[in-house]
């Protein structure tokens, strides 16, 4: 159960920084609660490299880096455009 919160945790985070996305998914990948797995899907990383893609990710995945939840990540971002 504490790793659905976590899944739905990581959810919220990127919810909250991509309100306008068309897909958001992550992916518990180990079953250990802590190597994750996102896709994010928004029309905002048009005009953007994938490296300012996936720094955008980062940064709204940030508290969950600093307070130990995520030791691995792995991100595929994609345009709706």
């Amino acid at each position: 159960m504490y790793f659905v919160k976590t899944v739905e945790r990581l959810k919220n985070l990127l919810g909250e920084s991509f309100p306008h996305a068309a897909e958001v998914d992550v992916t518990d990948r180990t079953g250990t609660g802590d190597h994750f797995h996102v896709l994010v899907v928004d029309s905002g990383f048009t005009d953007l490299t994938l490296l300012e893609q996936h720094k955008a990710v980062n940064e709204a995945l940030s508290s969950a880096f600093e307070d130990g939840t995520i030791h691995e990540l792995r991100i595929t971002t994609r345009s709706t455009a």
